[in-house]
């Protein structure tokens, strides 16, 4: 079964246009080293619930929507390859400072997947 990596995380909406131009540049780095998929959605209907929620996961504040993006892979073996080329990649050196990225990283939350169902 392949292997996701899945993250979630607050965008200001000023912000968008320039996050989506980096989420394009890190599809097509993640997918040149080999990701199968590379998804990035922006929150629709998500609202706060009452013990949990996206927003509220993120500390959601009123100028900022909620990105969903998941990124699937061969293996976990493959990802781990993946991401060791992609880390290294001088295409995204810039956006290893988080001064520099056009949301708050300390509110993003992330982690890999074992699928177990896939149809």
């Amino acid at each position: 079964m392949p292997y996701v990596d899945g993250f979630v995380l607050p965008v200001p909406k000023a912000n968008v246009e320039e996050y989506k131009k980096m989420a394009n540049l890190c599809a097509d780095v993640w997918r040149e080293h080999g990701a199968l998929e590379y998804r990035e959605c922006i929150a629709d209907d998500v609202k706060p619930g009452q013990h949990t929620s996206f927003p509220q996961a993120v500390k959601l504040e009123d100028n900022e929507t909620v990105i969903f993006a998941w990124i699937v892979y061969e293996s976990r073996a493959k990802r781990d390859e993946v991401n060791e080329k992609v880390m290294k990649d001088p295409r995204l050196a810039e956006m290893m400072d988080p001064k520099k990225l056009p949301f708050d990283g300390k509110r993003m939350f992330w982690g890999g997947f074992d699928m177990i169902i896939q149809k």
